[in-house]
This record gives C-alpha cells, structure tokens and sequence, in this order.
C-alpha cells in the first residue's frame, strides 16, 4: 500500500520554535522512522494518525487522502482506519485486559458487545496469546504483555496503518528481539502495513523495508534494503548521516 507523507508544521512561538518539513513516500510494509530525540518522528505519526494538524501539505494512505491542505481535506482521527500504539502503550490502568483491548468496540456507556464484535475479541485475545490474562490489570502484567494489549487495542478495529512509537524501547534486549519477530507475524496475520519509530539499528536491520532516516524536522534521508547490513554496519552508516551535536 502506498503511503506518501508530505508535511509541514511550526510548534511554539518566540525563540523556542521547531519546524517539521517531513517528505517521503513508500509503497513497502515496513516504514522506519530514525534519529535523535527531538527531531519530529512523533510528530510526523501524530499528523499521520490526526492527532496533529499540520499547517501544510498533504498525506495519503493508499487510495484514501487524509489530509491536504490546498484541497481543505482533513478526515477526522476516528475514520482515518489508522491504529496506533503509543510509547508506553497508554493502557487504562482501571481496566482489565479484555476491556482495554475492546475499548475501542464500545457502545456509549455499555460495555456489552455485540456477539460479532465478542467473538472478535475473542480471536484477538487467543492471537496475542491473552486469554489466561483477559481479567488481569495492566499492572499485573509484563513489559511483553502489556505490548501485546497496546497492540491487539490497535488492530482490533481492523485497520489500514498501524503506527508504533519506539514499540520496544521498554524491553529488554531478550525481549525485544523476540517482540521484533512477534510483531513480523502480527504484519502477516492481519495483512496491514506497519509504521514505526526507533533508537535502534537492531530493530532497523530486522524490520526496516523502507528507512527514513529524520534530524532536526527534516527528513535527510531514505534509505532501502537495510536488511542487506548487518546491525554494526548499519549502525556506523546511520550515525554518519546525522551529525553530531553542536557543542
């Protein structure tokens, strides 16, 4: 599916400006957005998912234009079709797993589902292996479990795009190399197109079919078949395309 981003967006006022001109498009599965803190990769996710305007450009998700600001489009964040998955995964910590996963699904006040939407959350519990923990708070949850919540919240409702912001950064490097493969799977079992952020040449060699490589508000680079590298090399490659910090 083809995704084009073409964004621009000024956050804050007098000296403490930033400026976001993000441009890129892919037709891959795997989008990875890289670089430093600070340089607009959550902010580019954000206007994708509306949960940002930006004051210009245009983006697209397949056939279905989402925003375009010379044509006064901008579809509302709820029927964009996009899932997304936040940092810390943003779980209600009120509610069990079964209910944060449907939350989504939820009729008003009522928390009864219709028998469709119950046998959905049902399949979607068994997929991400959280049946036995349905009624657990995320409290008493793993770092992996709690992933997975965040994750099956997401796809429950279907959708087009799914977007990941640093999706194992509060793992550990077991754990994350085994969510890298969990979340390949997850790709081809709801047939969807994934875009996510990260820190990591690890996570970029694994996944990355598509890298945009981001440093302050400006997309420097995009890169293909990052598979090729071995995480070392592609390590010292990306660090060569953003430059140190001034002193």
């Amino acid at each position: 599916m083809k995704i084009i981003v073409d964004i621009k967006k000024r956050l804050g006022s007098g000296k403490r400006v930033f400026g976001l001109e993000a441009a890129f498009s892919s037709d891959k599965d795997v989008v990875v957005l890289f670089g430093p803190s600070g340089a607009g990769k959550t902010l580019t996710l954000q206007a994708i998912a509306g949960l940002v305007t930006p004051d210009a450009g245009r983006i697209v998700v397949g056939n279905r234009v989402l925003f375009d600001s010379s044509r006064r489009i901008r579809v509302p964040a709820r029927r964009r079709d996009v899932g997304y998955v936040f940092q810390e995964y943003a779980l209600f910590p009120h509610l069990s797993v079964a209910r944060n996963i449907s939350f989504g699904l939820k009729h008003g006040w009522s928390w009864r589902l219709p028998l469709q939407e119950r046998l959905r959350l049902e399949e979607v519990l068994e997929i991400f292996e959280l049946t036995r923990v349905q009624d657990s708070l995320p409290r008493d949850l793993s770092g992996g479990q709690r992933q997975r919540v965040g994750l099956a919240r997401a796809l429950i409702r279907r959708p087009k795009l799914l977007l990941l912001d640093e999706p194992f950064s509060a793992l550990d490097a077991l754990l994350r190399a085994k969510m890298r493969q969990e979340l390949l799977r997850i790709k081809e079992r709801f047939t969807i197109p994934v875009m996510l952020i990260t820190h990591d040449p690890e996570d970029v060699a694994a996944l990355a079919e598509t890298l945009v490589v981001y440093d302050h508000g400006r997309v420097r680079q995009i890169m293909a078949d990052t598979q090729e590298f071995a995480p070392e090399q592609l390590a010292v490659s990306l660090s060569s395309l953003i430059p140190a910090p001034s002193l």
